[in-house]
């Protein structure tokens, strides 16, 4: 009698986790289900943006260099001279990631880091000529993928999706002060 106890225990297990696999719900692949234009808008935001920098990712491999190291480049070549503070802020990214990346791109040549005429614990930093070369390869293959995020878009949607984003990233910014 016990073993048939087992066995019938075994088989209600068995049963069970069946109809518990046979409920949980298949993953939907991006644009589909709540991944799709049913889904929340901030997810929607977010699998964009991951799809958009493994994409980046993908174009910048071939020249070693990451995405953070290509917006850190990015910010100095826009904003020469500026901190390491500065370039976090500017980049998004925190000031020990900013750390790293900046002593990694000094190892590569692509940056020089000086003292700052007035404050002497402030290192200015910027772009060597061989980090302008690379930010310029860079930037043609960032260009290409903007290309493919444009694809579709006529140029007053896109002027309409630029002005949405900066909307956020504003509100965004006056909610952190």
């Amino acid at each position: 009698m016990a073993k048939t106890l087992k066995t019938k225990g075994k088989k209600a297990a068995r049963k069970a986790a069946d109809e518990v696999a046979a409920e949980v719900a298949t993953i939907p692949a991006p644009g589909e289900g709540k991944r799709g234009e049913s889904g929340y808008l901030a997810y929607l935001l977010r699998q964009a943006s991951a799809a958009n920098r493994l994409n980046l990712e993908r174009e910048l491999a071939d020249l070693h260099v990451t995405v953070p190291q290509f917006f850190v480049l990015t910010m100095l070549g826009a904003y020469p001279g500026i901190s390491g503070a500065d370039v976090a802020r500017l980049a998004l990214l925190t000031p020990q990631t900013v750390s790293v990346i900046m002593n990694n791109l000094e190892k590569m040549g692509a940056i020089a880091r000086q003292p700052h005429p007035v404050h002497g614990r402030i290192q200015t930093i910027a772009l060597t000529e061989a980090g302008r070369s690379l930010l310029a390869q860079c930037k043609g293959r960032a260009n290409a993928v903007d290309k493919q995020l444009r694809a579709g878009l006529t140029p007053e949607e896109e002027q309409i999706v630029r002005r949405w984003l900066v909307s956020q990233a504003v509100a965004g910014e006056a909610v952190a002060e």
